[in-house]
Protein backbone atom coordinates (compact mmCIF):
# COMPACT_ATOMS: atom_id res chain seq x y z
CA UNK A 1 0.00 0.00 0.00
CA UNK A 2 1.11 3.17 -0.87
CA UNK A 3 1.80 5.60 1.60
CA UNK A 4 0.69 9.54 1.08
CA UNK A 5 4.18 10.55 1.60
CA UNK A 6 5.43 8.35 -1.72
CA UNK A 7 2.17 9.93 -3.57
CA UNK A 8 3.23 12.84 -3.27
CA UNK A 9 6.73 12.03 -4.22
CA UNK A 10 5.64 10.61 -7.05
CA UNK A 11 3.09 12.99 -8.40
CA UNK A 12 6.07 15.62 -7.99
CA UNK A 13 8.30 13.60 -10.03
CA UNK A 14 5.78 13.02 -12.55
CA UNK A 15 5.12 17.12 -12.43
CA UNK A 16 8.81 17.80 -13.29
CA UNK A 17 9.30 14.86 -15.43
CA UNK A 18 7.11 16.35 -17.93
CA UNK A 19 8.76 19.41 -19.06
CA UNK A 20 11.85 17.52 -19.37
CA UNK A 21 10.23 15.16 -21.81
CA UNK A 22 8.44 17.84 -23.27
CA UNK A 23 12.06 19.59 -23.72
CA UNK A 24 13.88 16.01 -25.16
CA UNK A 25 10.49 16.04 -27.77
CA UNK A 26 11.15 19.55 -29.54
CA UNK A 27 10.00 20.38 -31.42
CA UNK A 28 6.29 18.93 -31.67
CA UNK A 29 4.97 21.93 -33.70
CA UNK A 30 6.41 24.18 -36.20
CA UNK A 31 9.07 26.42 -35.25
CA UNK A 32 8.70 30.49 -36.43
CA UNK A 33 11.35 32.17 -36.81
CA UNK A 34 10.42 36.45 -37.20
CA UNK A 35 12.60 38.22 -39.26
CA UNK A 36 12.09 42.22 -38.43
CA UNK A 37 12.74 43.57 -41.85
CA UNK A 38 11.21 42.67 -45.16
CA UNK A 39 11.29 39.93 -47.62
CA UNK A 40 14.07 39.93 -49.74
CA UNK A 41 16.81 41.83 -47.60
CA UNK A 42 19.73 39.76 -46.64
CA UNK A 43 18.39 39.04 -42.66
CA UNK A 44 15.22 37.52 -44.58
CA UNK A 45 17.64 35.77 -46.92
CA UNK A 46 19.71 34.36 -44.12
CA UNK A 47 16.44 33.54 -41.95
CA UNK A 48 14.75 31.72 -44.79
CA UNK A 49 18.52 29.45 -45.40
CA UNK A 50 18.09 29.07 -41.27
CA UNK A 51 14.34 27.87 -41.47
CA UNK A 52 15.61 25.45 -44.66
CA UNK A 53 18.30 23.91 -42.56
CA UNK A 54 15.83 23.67 -39.18
CA UNK A 55 13.15 21.95 -41.10
CA UNK A 56 15.29 19.23 -42.41
CA UNK A 57 17.53 18.82 -38.91
CA UNK A 58 14.36 19.15 -36.66
CA UNK A 59 12.18 17.14 -38.45
CA UNK A 60 9.35 19.80 -38.05
CA UNK A 61 8.27 22.80 -40.59
CA UNK A 62 10.62 25.98 -39.46
CA UNK A 63 8.68 29.35 -41.03
CA UNK A 64 10.08 32.86 -41.53
CA UNK A 65 7.23 34.93 -40.65
CA UNK A 66 8.42 38.90 -41.94
CA UNK A 67 7.18 41.64 -38.78
CA UNK A 68 9.09 45.05 -40.86
CA UNK A 69 9.21 48.36 -39.27
CA UNK A 70 10.78 50.65 -36.77
CA UNK A 71 14.07 49.58 -37.97
CA UNK A 72 13.61 46.01 -37.08
CA UNK A 73 12.59 46.96 -33.44
CA UNK A 74 8.64 45.93 -33.90
CA UNK A 75 9.27 42.74 -34.98
CA UNK A 76 12.17 42.50 -31.68
CA UNK A 77 9.62 43.52 -29.49
CA UNK A 78 7.08 40.57 -30.77
CA UNK A 79 9.68 38.00 -30.12
CA UNK A 80 10.79 39.49 -26.75
CA UNK A 81 7.53 39.07 -25.81
CA UNK A 82 6.90 35.78 -26.86
CA UNK A 83 6.34 32.54 -24.84
CA UNK A 84 10.05 31.15 -23.99
CA UNK A 85 8.91 27.52 -25.45
CA UNK A 86 11.28 27.17 -28.45
CA UNK A 87 8.59 27.76 -30.94
CA UNK A 88 9.17 31.62 -31.40
CA UNK A 89 12.88 32.70 -32.66
CA UNK A 90 13.78 36.18 -33.92
CA UNK A 91 16.54 36.99 -36.66
CA UNK A 92 18.33 39.61 -34.44
CA UNK A 93 20.90 42.69 -36.00
CA UNK A 94 23.17 45.41 -34.92
CA UNK A 95 19.96 47.51 -35.37
CA UNK A 96 17.93 45.59 -32.90
CA UNK A 97 20.03 44.60 -30.57
CA UNK A 98 22.79 46.91 -30.15
CA UNK A 99 22.05 50.26 -31.77
CA UNK A 100 18.67 50.41 -30.73
CA UNK A 101 19.52 49.92 -27.32
CA UNK A 102 21.56 52.85 -27.55
CA UNK A 103 20.07 55.36 -29.21
CA UNK A 104 16.23 55.02 -28.28
CA UNK A 105 15.50 55.18 -24.32
CA UNK A 106 12.30 54.41 -24.39
CA UNK A 107 12.51 50.60 -26.39
CA UNK A 108 9.62 48.44 -25.55
CA UNK A 109 12.19 45.74 -24.85
CA UNK A 110 15.69 45.39 -23.13
CA UNK A 111 18.02 43.25 -26.03
CA UNK A 112 20.08 41.89 -22.78
CA UNK A 113 17.64 40.66 -20.69
CA UNK A 114 14.56 39.58 -22.72
CA UNK A 115 16.23 37.53 -24.86
CA UNK A 116 18.19 34.35 -24.96
CA UNK A 117 21.31 34.20 -27.13
CA UNK A 118 21.55 31.03 -29.56
CA UNK A 119 24.29 32.28 -32.33
CA UNK A 120 25.65 35.00 -34.30
CA UNK A 121 25.73 33.80 -37.94
CA UNK A 122 27.22 36.68 -39.71
CA UNK A 123 29.41 39.56 -39.52
CA UNK A 124 28.54 42.92 -42.15
CA UNK A 125 31.27 45.50 -41.83
CA UNK A 126 30.15 48.97 -42.76
CA UNK A 127 32.45 50.32 -45.70
CA UNK A 128 33.07 54.27 -46.58
CA UNK A 129 31.53 54.84 -50.31
CA UNK A 130 31.79 57.97 -51.85
CA UNK A 131 30.58 59.26 -55.18
CA UNK A 132 33.21 58.90 -57.90
CA UNK A 133 31.85 62.31 -58.84
CA UNK A 134 33.44 63.65 -55.80
CA UNK A 135 37.17 62.97 -56.93
CA UNK A 136 37.20 61.11 -53.30
CA UNK A 137 39.39 58.31 -52.77
CA UNK A 138 40.78 57.51 -49.65
CA UNK A 139 40.05 58.86 -46.05
CA UNK A 140 42.70 61.02 -46.63
CA UNK A 141 41.27 63.03 -49.36
CA UNK A 142 37.80 63.06 -47.91
CA UNK A 143 39.20 64.97 -44.96
CA UNK A 144 40.91 67.64 -47.10
CA UNK A 145 37.82 67.98 -49.17
CA UNK A 146 35.88 68.25 -46.20
CA UNK A 147 38.01 71.17 -44.87
CA UNK A 148 38.01 72.95 -47.93
CA UNK A 149 34.36 73.07 -48.44
CA UNK A 150 30.99 71.87 -47.53
CA UNK A 151 30.02 68.33 -48.23
CA UNK A 152 26.84 66.57 -47.36
CA UNK A 153 26.59 62.72 -46.40
CA UNK A 154 23.67 60.43 -46.52
CA UNK A 155 22.06 57.33 -44.56
CA UNK A 156 19.35 55.16 -43.99
CA UNK A 157 17.85 57.29 -41.38
CA UNK A 158 18.82 59.08 -38.06
CA UNK A 159 20.89 56.10 -35.68
CA UNK A 160 21.05 53.54 -38.43
CA UNK A 161 24.31 51.52 -38.35
CA UNK A 162 24.80 53.71 -42.32
CA UNK A 163 24.53 56.69 -40.09
CA UNK A 164 26.87 55.76 -37.05
CA UNK A 165 29.36 55.01 -39.28
CA UNK A 166 29.99 57.97 -40.99
CA UNK A 167 29.18 59.79 -37.71
CA UNK A 168 32.21 58.02 -35.77
CA UNK A 169 34.74 58.26 -38.73
CA UNK A 170 33.70 62.52 -38.92
CA UNK A 171 34.57 62.36 -35.04
CA UNK A 172 37.81 60.27 -35.54
CA UNK A 173 38.80 62.60 -37.80
CA UNK A 174 37.97 65.84 -36.66
CA UNK A 175 35.66 66.96 -39.62
CA UNK A 176 32.17 67.83 -40.53
CA UNK A 177 29.71 67.18 -43.05
CA UNK A 178 25.89 67.90 -43.53
CA UNK A 179 23.47 64.29 -42.61
CA UNK A 180 21.06 63.57 -45.22
CA UNK A 181 18.76 60.87 -44.01
CA UNK A 182 17.19 58.83 -46.84
CA UNK A 183 14.34 56.23 -46.07
CA UNK A 184 17.12 53.51 -46.93
CA UNK A 185 20.26 53.06 -47.82
CA UNK A 186 19.42 51.96 -51.99
CA UNK A 187 18.11 55.58 -51.93
CA UNK A 188 20.86 57.10 -50.21
CA UNK A 189 23.53 55.27 -53.16
CA UNK A 190 21.18 56.12 -55.72
CA UNK A 191 21.94 60.14 -54.77
CA UNK A 192 25.60 58.87 -54.35
CA UNK A 193 26.17 57.99 -57.64
CA UNK A 194 24.27 60.86 -58.92
CA UNK A 195 26.49 63.55 -57.21
CA UNK A 196 24.22 64.61 -55.34
CA UNK A 197 25.59 63.72 -51.81
CA UNK A 198 29.52 62.83 -51.88
CA UNK A 199 30.15 60.18 -48.67
CA UNK A 200 27.94 57.07 -47.64
CA UNK A 201 28.60 54.03 -45.92
CA UNK A 202 27.03 50.79 -46.09
CA UNK A 203 27.38 46.36 -45.04
CA UNK A 204 29.98 44.35 -47.44
CA UNK A 205 27.00 42.64 -48.96
CA UNK A 206 25.05 45.85 -50.54
CA UNK A 207 27.77 47.46 -52.30
CA UNK A 208 30.17 44.96 -53.39
CA UNK A 209 28.79 44.57 -56.86
CA UNK A 210 28.08 48.73 -57.04
CA UNK A 211 31.72 48.76 -56.13
CA UNK A 212 32.71 46.47 -58.63
CA UNK A 213 31.12 47.96 -60.94
CA UNK A 214 32.42 51.31 -60.68
CA UNK A 215 29.33 52.93 -59.83
CA UNK A 216 30.86 53.76 -56.11
CA UNK A 217 34.36 54.39 -54.78
CA UNK A 218 35.09 52.30 -51.86
CA UNK A 219 37.47 54.18 -49.36
CA UNK A 220 37.73 51.91 -45.92
CA UNK A 221 36.28 48.98 -44.55
CA UNK A 222 35.22 50.17 -40.57
CA UNK A 223 36.62 46.75 -39.46
CA UNK A 224 40.05 45.66 -37.87
CA UNK A 225 40.87 43.83 -41.45
CA UNK A 226 40.20 43.79 -44.80
CA UNK A 227 37.18 41.94 -46.19
CA UNK A 228 37.97 38.75 -47.86
CA UNK A 229 35.18 39.99 -50.73
CA UNK A 230 36.91 43.22 -51.32
CA UNK A 231 40.79 42.46 -50.28
CA UNK A 232 41.93 45.84 -52.62
CA UNK A 233 40.07 48.00 -50.21
CA UNK A 234 42.13 49.29 -47.15
CA UNK A 235 40.67 49.45 -43.67
CA UNK A 236 40.25 52.78 -42.20
CA UNK A 237 42.53 51.83 -39.59
CA UNK A 238 44.95 51.37 -41.98
CA UNK A 239 44.27 54.97 -43.01
CA UNK A 240 45.20 56.37 -39.76
CA UNK A 241 42.16 55.74 -37.34
CA UNK A 242 42.01 52.59 -35.58
CA UNK A 243 39.29 53.94 -33.75
CA UNK A 244 36.55 53.46 -36.64
CA UNK A 245 35.07 50.20 -36.21
CA UNK A 246 31.48 49.11 -37.25
CA UNK A 247 30.72 45.24 -37.90
CA UNK A 248 27.46 44.72 -38.40
CA UNK A 249 25.95 40.84 -37.36
CA UNK A 250 23.14 39.01 -38.07
CA UNK A 251 22.14 36.28 -35.12
CA UNK A 252 19.37 34.54 -34.00
CA UNK A 253 17.63 34.32 -30.62
CA UNK A 254 14.74 33.40 -28.51
CA UNK A 255 12.70 35.17 -25.91
CA UNK A 256 14.26 35.36 -22.34
CA UNK A 257 14.06 32.00 -19.86
CA UNK A 258 13.81 29.51 -23.04
CA UNK A 259 14.71 26.37 -21.46
CA UNK A 260 18.53 25.70 -21.94
CA UNK A 261 18.40 22.74 -23.67
CA UNK A 262 15.97 23.67 -26.35
CA UNK A 263 18.80 26.98 -26.34
CA UNK A 264 21.57 23.91 -26.40
CA UNK A 265 20.35 21.91 -28.85
CA UNK A 266 19.33 25.20 -31.87
CA UNK A 267 22.94 26.23 -31.29
CA UNK A 268 24.33 22.70 -32.33
CA UNK A 269 22.41 22.35 -34.98
CA UNK A 270 23.76 25.62 -36.02
CA UNK A 271 27.31 24.79 -35.66
CA UNK A 272 26.32 21.47 -37.24
CA UNK A 273 24.31 23.75 -40.45
CA UNK A 274 27.38 25.70 -41.08
CA UNK A 275 29.95 23.43 -41.73
CA UNK A 276 27.56 22.64 -44.78
CA UNK A 277 29.10 22.99 -47.83
CA UNK A 278 25.36 24.27 -49.22
CA UNK A 279 25.50 27.04 -46.40
CA UNK A 280 28.98 27.92 -46.85
CA UNK A 281 28.58 28.58 -50.35
CA UNK A 282 25.07 30.44 -49.48
CA UNK A 283 27.24 32.92 -46.84
CA UNK A 284 29.51 33.63 -49.34
CA UNK A 285 26.78 34.52 -52.52
CA UNK A 286 25.41 36.90 -49.68
CA UNK A 287 29.07 38.33 -48.61
CA UNK A 288 29.01 37.67 -45.17
CA UNK A 289 31.57 36.68 -43.15
CA UNK A 290 30.64 33.39 -40.81
CA UNK A 291 30.69 34.26 -36.88
CA UNK A 292 31.24 31.55 -34.34
CA UNK A 293 29.96 33.09 -30.95
CA UNK A 294 27.30 30.82 -29.47
CA UNK A 295 25.13 31.16 -26.36
CA UNK A 296 26.30 32.52 -23.84
CA UNK A 297 29.81 33.84 -26.17
CA UNK A 298 26.99 35.42 -28.09
CA UNK A 299 25.02 36.98 -25.62
CA UNK A 300 28.39 38.55 -24.33
CA UNK A 301 29.11 39.93 -27.77
CA UNK A 302 25.80 42.12 -27.64
CA UNK A 303 26.09 43.39 -24.40
CA UNK A 304 29.77 44.31 -25.46
CA UNK A 305 28.84 45.96 -28.30
CA UNK A 306 25.62 47.93 -26.85
CA UNK A 307 28.39 49.25 -24.47
CA UNK A 308 30.98 50.05 -27.04
CA UNK A 309 28.39 52.35 -28.84
CA UNK A 310 27.03 53.82 -25.82
CA UNK A 311 30.30 55.49 -25.35
CA UNK A 312 31.29 56.10 -29.03
CA UNK A 313 27.76 58.12 -29.12
CA UNK A 314 28.13 60.12 -26.34
CA UNK A 315 32.01 60.83 -27.09
CA UNK A 316 31.25 62.06 -30.46
CA UNK A 317 28.28 64.05 -29.45
CA UNK A 318 26.12 62.18 -32.37
CA UNK A 319 22.67 63.74 -32.47
CA UNK A 320 19.44 61.68 -33.64
CA UNK A 321 19.17 65.24 -36.19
Amino acid sequence: MLTRRSVLAAAAASTLAAPARAQAAYPTKPVKIIVPYPAGQSTDILGRLMADQFTKALGQQVIVENRPGAGGTIGADVAAKAPPDGYTLLMTTISTHIIAPVIYPRLPYDAVKDFAPIANLGLTPQTLIASPKSGIASVKDLIEKAKGGDLNYGSSGNGSASHLAVALTLYAAGIRMTHVPFKGNAEAQMALQSGDIQLMSDAVPAIVTPILGNRVKAIGICDSKRSPYLPDVPTVAEQGYPSVLAVGSIGIAGPANTPAPILDRLAAEIDRMMAEPAVIAKLKELYFVPATERRGAYGTFIATEIERWRGVVKAADIKMD
